[in-house]
């Protein structure tokens, strides 16, 4: 079988935003993944392809379909084993390195293809759970791409927002229940003309960003040539762009390492408060994703202290989705604008 080749994410002409929102979510899973607004043909996909394929291979338990780390607890991977019908002890698991995982969602996915299913018929038969995994189970330490996302069924978004915001996925059923790992990073996209999603979904994303194609000539001359190397010698286009690729990797795992490390002052934290209350931003999500965005776009920099320029960079990311708009207004794209004219009045 021909090996498929993927376009370097660092290859990728502009876009700058929304590839920076994509690696923050890579260090920092808890960010509750991105929404990318746009126009196709923007990159989006390839973006996203291009990121999991350069990330480091992940450990992973062999023979089952959820991803596990063979240091989850020991509890959780007896009951997956169990729930598949594998009899193996824990004591002769055999691991196995992968790549990070790309699971792309379609748009007429059912809730149970998306969560997965129990076989009540042999529950009943012999008193054993038996599930067959869903989409969930295959993202769990990978990537979830939802393509038109906005045209999804508002349950089964909620489905999806639910389990990456905790990180676990239940499937219940007639009063029996099994619930696994889904830890992953979600990636949303969707074209406005198509329809918006409601404002609480919107919400749930902790990234929004808006991307549209480039105008500047030269710029689309360069997507051009790139894309035309990339067809015609693959293998030495992203050869010459591994110097690259490789640093960017080696940049996400000290950030990844550092996050835990990095502080921020209290008045710091007034200034993400009062941020949100000028723009006028409901709740307290906001808040709290500016925090970790801000934490997040520190440890990138190689810094463990929040500065002015990590908040207002997080706000740019964090709360276009979240002002509060008149019925019918568009998404505020540019926070920093808005939240200028506010100072104004």
């Amino acid at each position: 079988m021909k090996k498929q080749h993927i376009y370097p994410f660092v290859a990728i002409v502009g876009q700058e935003k929304m590839k920076l929102a994509l690696i923050l979510n890579i260090i920092n899973p808890t960010l509750s993944g991105v929404l990318i607004r746009g126009e196709k043909g923007t990159a989006k996909s390839t973006a996203v392809r291009a990121l999991a394929d350069i990330l480091p291979e992940i450990d992973v338990v062999k023979g089952l379909p959820f991803n596990l780390s063979p240091d989850e607890n020991s509890d959780i991977i007896r009951e997956c084993l169990s729930v598949v019908g594998d009899a193996v002890s824990l004591g002769s698991l055999e691991t196995e390195k992968k790549h990070v995982r790309v699971v792309e969602l379609p748009v007429g996915a059912t809730e149970d293809r998306v969560v997965g299913t129990l076989d009540l018929e042999y529950a009943l038969k012999k008193g054993e759970k038996r599930i067959e995994p869903g989409l969930l189970a295959s993202a769990h330490r990978g990537i979830l791409y939802v393509d038109e996302v906005n045209l999804l069924d508002d349950h089964v978004v909620d489905v999806l927002l639910d389990s990456a915001a905790m990180g676990v996925n239940t499937i219940e059923r007639e009063g029996i229940s099994f619930s696994h790992p889904a830890r992953f990073t979600l990636v949303g996209t969707m074209n406005p003309e198509e329809g918006e999603l409601r404002p609480q979904l919107l919400d749930r994303f902790g990234l929004c960003v808006q991307i549209e194609g480039i105008t500047d000539p030269n710029l689309r001359v360069e997507i051009m040539e790139r894309r035309y190397e990339f067809e015609k010698t693959p293998e030495s286009f992203i050869g010459s762009w591994k110097a690259d690729s490789e640093a960017l990797v080696q940049k996400i795992k000290k950030a990844m390492a550092l996050y835990p490390k990095v502080n921020i002052s209290r008045a710091r934290l007034l200034e993400i408060a009062n941020y949100c209350l000028e723009v006028g931003v409901d709740g307290h999500r906001g808040d709290i994703i500016i925090l970790k965005t801000a934490k997040t776009l520190a440890a990138y920099h190689g810094r463990t202290e929040v500065e002015q320029a990590d908040i207002d960079q997080a706000a740019e990311l964090a709360l276009p989705h979240r002002v509060r708009r008149q019925p019918l207004q568009d998404i505020v794209m540019d926070v920093s604008r808005m939240l200028k004219k506010t100072a104004e009045v």
